[in-house]
């Protein structure tokens, strides 16, 4: 026998059930247990799907909430730095019309009470 021969058969059979880059489905498999496969598969996409839908439903309400919450923080952060500017040019105008030996009695009585509070409480 011709050793070629032989292997160029056994190549064939090797081969036989693949035509153009796919195989050929065998007979044991039939098109109904196919298309309940796929049927099965169809079903766990779709409950795939479902879950991931309410999943990005509830991120977008939570990336709204806050959202909301951060605008209203920026709001009152906004106001409260109009209320402290406030305060501050008040406070600017009071020390610029006193005079330095007011300011410095001012300063003084202030820690005087503040040691005086100190020690009775202590």
């Amino acid at each position: 026998m011709n050793p070629r021969r032989d292997m160029r058969n056994n190549r064939v059979a090797l081969f036989d059930g693949i035509e153009e880059g796919g195989i050929r489905a065998s007979s044991s498999y039939s098109h109904e247990i196919d298309e309940h496969d796929n049927e099965r598969a169809v079903e766990g996409l779709q409950d795939r799907v479902i879950l991931l839908k309410r999943l990005s439903g509830d991120i977008h309400e939570e990336v709204e909430s806050h959202n909301r919450m951060l605008d209203r923080m920026g709001n009152d952060m906004d106001s409260s730095r109009g209320i402290l500017s406030g305060t501050m040019d008040k406070f600017k105008m009071v020390f610029e019309t006193k005079s330095s030996r007011r300011m410095f009695t001012l300063v003084a009585s202030f820690v005087v009470i503040f040691l005086i509070v100190y020690y009775l409480t202590r």
